[in-house]
């Protein structure tokens, strides 16, 4: 970003097609040290990305190539993330998260019975590098790969496995009650015994097995037949 610009590198990140998941991490926030407490270890070019981060010049102005800025540009991002995942677990990151979800930008569960029930981000794990972001449907408690393509690329981690429940436990009123109904597989009007299947499964392989031993019957006889002859 050139200097002429007023556009903050967080806003610019945040403004990504993709990133819309994203809120905007207060800059207070990030320079109080105490909150970035060991993801200096996990970050490579730690300091150079949160200088990014934070529009400040780096130190160390050396002739670098566009490689070693692409990967500070990485790093950059990465930090923020996992920085995002940490701020959206306080007060001031939960009412700007809130405030999204209230207007449906995560979307809405796919499930029938949940009756377009609004979705909030969640991480499968806390450690970056293992799964992508998924969506937390709060009426039937699942999880769901977001619709878009767009959102693929982001790691879970940046958004954490705590989330959804940290915000409700902090504004329980927004929790919806759990999906009471649920899909009754019927045939011909009458619900199918859980055993069913089962027995259509053992039903089968006898049947396999019985018509497996009548073809080999005739081709044994022939053999028989032709040693005799």
């Amino acid at each position: 970003m050139s200097s002429s610009e007023e556009v903050s590198w967080i806003n610019w990140f945040c403004g990504l097609r993709g990133n819309e998941y994203f809120c905007e991490v207060d800059e207070d926030y990030i320079q109080d040290k105490f909150n970035l407490t060991g993801l200096s270890e996990m970050v490579p070019h730690y300091k150079r990305a949160l200088d990014m981060i934070l529009d400040l010049e780096p130190d160390d102005e050396g002739d670098e190539g566009q490689g070693q800025n692409d990967l500070v540009e990485q790093a950059a991002e990465m930090l923020y993330g996992l920085i995002h995942a940490r701020y959206i677990l306080t007060n001031r990151g939960i009412a700007m998260m809130l405030e999204k979800y209230q207007n449906s930008e995560f979307g809405t569960c796919i499930r029938v019975f949940c009756e377009n029930q609004l979705m909030m981000p969640i991480g499968l794990s806390d450690q970056p590098g293992e799964s992508m972001v998924k969506l937390y449907c709060p009426k039937c408690q699942d999880v769901y790969v977001p619709k878009s393509s767009r959102y693929h690329h982001i790691d879970g981690a940046y958004f954490g496995t705590s989330f959804p429940h940290m915000l409700f436990m902090v504004h329980p009123e927004y929790r919806p009650k759990p999906s009471a109904s649920s899909f009754v597989p019927r045939l011909y009007g009458f619900k199918i015994h859980p055993l069913a299947y089962q027995l259509q499964v053992e039903a089968s392989v006898h049947w396999k097995a019985e018509q497996l031993i009548k073809t080999r019957v005739p081709s044994t006889t022939i053999q028989e037949t032709r040693k005799r002859a």
